[in-house]
């Protein structure tokens, strides 16, 4: 996708914030969409970090049920989108909307030429087989997935370019800042493509990643302090304030 489109689509010349929120249960996932959305988040992503993807599915539809019109991204962890796109099209196909799909391994594979990138394409063939209609936002060089030469990052990027809407990358770790370097070689890389982070933006670092990063996807930073599923209202409007800015 365009940058332009990208952040049209979501009002915001700066970086979009989209916060993770690690879901419990149903009562947790909707009080702390209700705080994004009261903080003036423009959306969210739901996360089964704790159980199987098959206890995040009611729970989608429920929180669905509870705000219609808000925008609803869902990660099933470490379940590529050969798994998901077919999931998030049963629940289109009942009138559950899922806006955006984000995998934490788009399977790019720097030791693979371009035309052979054979994961990643059928992932491609299953999602345009699926029928399924939303963003598709893939983790390469991602945390905890196969570690890749940071020689390849660029290559990485541009081949993740050809198989998803949003390129997104992330530091070493869950709550550790993505390098300043590896940002700038993906951002030249990835040319006019929308480019995301997903570890260790806080309001005390997203200025420095702002001029090449168009979303922000955070959980850490901005949960209360010493715990992994709640949204700290303060720090997520001081987040916010710095990317309007």
């Amino acid at each position: 996708m365009n940058r332009g489109d990208f952040h049209t689509e979501f009002c915001n010349k700066g970086p979009v914030v989209l916060p993770v929120i690690h879901v419990l249960d149903e009562a947790q996932a909707e009080k702390n969409v209700q705080v994004a959305i009261d903080c003036g988040c423009p959306g969210v992503f739901l996360i089964n970090h704790d159980f199987e993807k098959e206890k995040l599915v009611p729970i989608i539809r429920s929180i669905r049920g509870k705000f219609p019109d808000y925008w609803i991204g869902v990660n099933f962890l470490a379940v590529t989108g050969k798994t998901a796109f077919p999931i998030l099209d049963e629940l289109q196909r009942d009138g559950v909307r899922v806006d955006s799909y984000w995998a934490d391994d788009a399977r790019i594979d720097e030791r693979r030429g371009e035309n052979d990138q054979v994961e990643a394409t059928e992932i491609d063939r299953i999602r345009q087989q699926s029928g399924w209609e939303g963003l598709y936002i893939g983790g390469t060089c991602f945390k905890k997935q196969r570690e890749v030469d940071p020689s390849q990052y660029g290559y990485c990027a541009r081949l993740a370019c050809n198989h998803m809407d949003v390129v997104l990358t992330s530091g070493v770790a869950t709550g550790h800042a993505t390098d300043l370097g590896k940002i700038e070689t993906f951002r030249k890389n990835c040319g006019d493509t929308a480019l995301g982070i997903a570890s260790g933006v806080t309001p005390e670092n997203a200025n420095d990643y702002s001029d090449d990063v168009d979303l922000f996807m955070v959980a850490t930073g901005i949960n209360l302090e010493g715990d992994f599923y709640n949204i700290d209202p303060a720090r997520l409007k001081q987040l916010m304030t710095i990317t309007k800015r």
